[in-house]
């Protein structure tokens, strides 16, 4: 009986996802690569985050979005699994509109973090 859980996200651009992992600090390695589990188990993972554990934290592409694998029983990070999707989601919202703007030739004319953590973002594109 497999100990993995599979937490539904609305993470779908791998990218984002990793610039958002690297902004958290959270070290990363790319897959495809095996998550390991409980006895020995493992998953494939198109992202995985190694704990001191020997149990992997990962994401996973389902066909509609990235999942975040683990062994839940084995969480071994700073925050709470709640807190840590929270954190990097944020962060993949903020990766995702800095990407998609740039890509419409938008430039970030101000950026303002809040006291509630939330960040405020000002772009702005020049017209000839």
């Amino acid at each position: 009986m497999s100990h993995f859980s599979n937490i539904k996200t609305q993470i779908r651009n791998l990218t984002s996802l990793q610039a958002a992992l690297g902004d958290l600090g959270i070290e990363w390695k790319s897959g495809p690569s095996a998550i390991r589990g409980y006895r020995g188990q493992t998953r494939n993972a198109e992202v995985v985050i190694e704990q001191d554990n020997n149990y992997d934290i990962g994401f996973s592409w389902n066909g509609q979005e990235y999942e975040l694998v683990a062994d839940l029983q084995y969480w071994q990070q700073p925050l709470t699994v709640e807190a840590f999707l929270q954190k990097v989601t944020q962060r993949y919202a903020y990766q995702t509109v800095i990407s998609e703007t740039t890509k419409q030739g938008f430039q970030i004319s101000e950026e303002q973090k809040n006291e509630d953590g939330s960040v405020r973002l000002v772009v702005q594109r020049w017209s000839a």
